[in-house]
């Protein structure tokens, strides 16, 4: 274990304090607090955009034992804003790494605190709900960090999308295919945009408030509308071009954050959930297939069911098996649809990769 001799503190938003070590950078970071139940895939999770702005739990035991590989990254950096382990190790055993864990983050810059009890901190925010929390191996003057927890502002009503989006388009594909994917980054992993390119696309990903005028420039045959950190509903920019994309009649697919502002642009409103759905092998029922997916899950934000089902133009397409909360739904008199988990899930579970088969044969058939 790097650095035993130097004492970290974590603080939540309900006064709980808990004493571990640090980890990669000293340093303090602050965020709100959620957790990750996978055993594998702890670098795809740090650097996966919808992390942006959270303090991270690692709920299983040993994180940081088969090393960092530079493949093996959502995005071009980690995002999370501080990780928590109970064994945090740059000891490991994978002769294809690049590096440790510990020099992982000391070059990202990231925070992380060693020897907490994830399993219990997990049941406590599982009971009390996500709160924000403050996580630091620079001073262990509670009082002072109070003070600096007291004006992190809440995950609630935050938009954050813009600030993990890329600031260039860019191109994926092969630029001779007539499936041409405009794509609206709002913090999207790039497993997502090697899916589509492997089934054919030419994409191009865009800035998170590009207009719809400019996202016709790319003259595209279907819309892809990604994932992303922060609350959906203050993104008005996002909700207004969903909105007129929605009205060329060109297929439209959604994941995590894209499905909330689809529900969005047809009048759903969303809401923030007790504690989210994190990690790993959450049951989801397709309704109009009848069969069961396990998937991988990220959000802290939910679409409301009432609403949806009240919606005469809306159709449910997928439930959460654990709680019943609405995963997937279409639009009746257009070829748009969207998922709340992700299909792409790298790692994770490969049951919803046809997700992308029919979003593509939708925008072949069109």
């Amino acid at each position: 274990m790097p650095l035993p001799q130097t004492p970290a503190v974590l603080i939540l938003a309900d006064g709980t304090v808990m004493q571990g070590h640090a980890f990669g950078k000293i340093g303090t970071a602050t965020g709100e607090i959620c957790f990750n139940t996978g055993m594998t895939g702890y670098q795809e999770v740090f650097t996966d955009p919808s992390y942006y702005g959270q303090v991270l739990i690692m709920n299983n035991v040993h994180i940081g034992n088969y090393g960092v590989k530079a493949a093996d990254v959502e995005s071009d950096s980690v995002k999370v804003k501080a990780v928590i382990g109970r064994n945090l190790t740059e000891k490991y055993s994978r002769f294809l790494a690049d590096t440790s864990l510990q020099d992982y983050f000391e070059v990202q810059q990231v925070v992380a605190i060693d020897g907490i009890d994830t399993r219990a901190l997990v049941t406590h925010i599982r009971k009390e709900g996500a709160m924000n929390c403050i996580v630091s191996s620079g001073t262990n003057n509670v009082a002072e960090l109070r003070a600096a927890l007291e004006k992190v502002p809440s995950m609630d009503g935050l938009e954050l999308a813009s600030s993990v989006s890329t600031e260039r388009s860019y191109f994926m594909g092969d630029e001779k295919s007539p499936v041409r994917i405009a794509v609206l980054d709002f913090g999207i992993k790039k497993n997502i945009l090697h899916c589509l390119v492997e089934r054919g696309a030419y994409v191009k990903v865009h800035n998170a408030r590009t207009t719809y005028e400019e996202l016709q420039e790319f003259s595209p045959s279907g819309y892809f509308i990604s994932n992303g950190p922060g609350d959906p509903a203050p993104m008005t920019y996002a909700v207004d071009t969903v909105k007129k994309i929605l009205l060329t009649r060109k297929p439209l697919f959604g994941i995590c954050l894209g499905h909330q502002l689809l529900a969005l642009a047809n009048g759903i409103s969303t809401f923030k959930m007790h504690h989210g759905h994190r990690g790993l092998n959450h049951p989801v029922k397709n309704i109009i297939s009848g069969k069961c997916e396990i998937t991988t899950q990220n959000h802290g934000f939910g679409i409301d069911p009432d609403m949806v089902r009240q919606n005469a133009n809306m159709e449910i397409t997928h439930i959460n098996l654990n709680d019943d909360s609405i995963e997937g739904i279409r639009i009746l008199d257009r070829p748009a649809f969207s998922v709340q988990y992700h299909p792409e899930a790298t790692p994770g579970p490969h049951d919803s990769r046809y997700l992308f088969d029919e979003f593509m044969d939708m925008v072949r058939k069109n």
